[in-house]
């Protein structure tokens, strides 16, 4: 539909790009053109690529959606020139002198990461770590979940790649109150920081997943500014 703008989606950790399909089919059939990236987690500077070629694979201007890992590569992508509006999930926003573990490690360690293992260079979540990943969702999804998601290189948020775009593009940031995955404080941190149009919601790291609609009023919010 002429005049609407697209949306590209970048997941994060222990996902992938169907992380957003309660979103997808929505803003599709409002008129969006939506892709959703799907990076390996095999390094920062593959994944930042990867989203980038979704961008470029989009037309008009682009609202560029991270859920937790991904709003680091927003971060990093969002550079792009077509790229109108940052929307964060629940999700990190390192500045240009931070890595993503070193956003992280300004506030308390959070309950998932005792129940994480490395195995074959990757960081894998047990079973006994999903409900603190997306503990809100019924079990059978919670399973899927657990089942779907990319695995990580273990050094990956030590990784680093130039690029703050919320210094220079309008954001708007979705604070999960009961995340036990990214620390709330930080969420709230990072949006005030950014001086991003936030919204909070009681919900588990995957707000996009337990509350989808509140999730789209965001987007939409922010494709409305692109589309005036």
């Amino acid at each position: 539909m002429a005049g609407k703008a697209s949306v590209v989606f970048a997941h994060g950790l222990w996902a992938d790009g169907s992380c957003f399909n309660k979103l997808i089919p929505t803003l599709q059939a409002e008129g969006h053109e939506v892709l959703s990236s799907q990076h390996g987690l095999d390094s920062l500077e593959g994944d930042v690529a990867c989203v980038t070629r979704a961008i470029n694979h989009v037309p008009g201007p682009v609202v560029l959606v991270g859920h937790s890992y991904g709003g680091t590569l927003i971060t990093k992508a969002g550079l792009h020139d077509r790229v109108g509006a940052l929307v964060y999930i629940a999700a990190l926003g390192p500045d240009e002198d931070e890595t993503s573990q070193g956003e992280q490690d300004k506030f308390p360690r959070t309950p998932v990461f005792e129940h994480v293992e490395i195995a074959d260079g990757r960081v894998w979540l047990r079973e006994s770590g999903i409900g603190d990943f997306c503990g809100d969702l019924p079990a059978a999804e919670q399973k899927l979940v657990l089942s779907t998601g990319a695995v990580p290189v273990a050094d990956l948020f030590d990784q680093q790649v130039p690029g703050t775009a919320w210094r220079t593009k309008p954001s708007w940031y979705i604070v999960a109150n009961n995340d036990r995955t990214v620390n709330p404080d930080l969420e709230r941190a990072a949006a005030a920081r950014m001086g991003a149009k936030t919204y909070d919601i009681d919900s588990s790291h995957v707000p996009m997943l337990s509350h989808p609609e509140y999730v789209l009023d965001v987007i939409r919010d922010a494709a409305k500014s692109l589309e005036g």
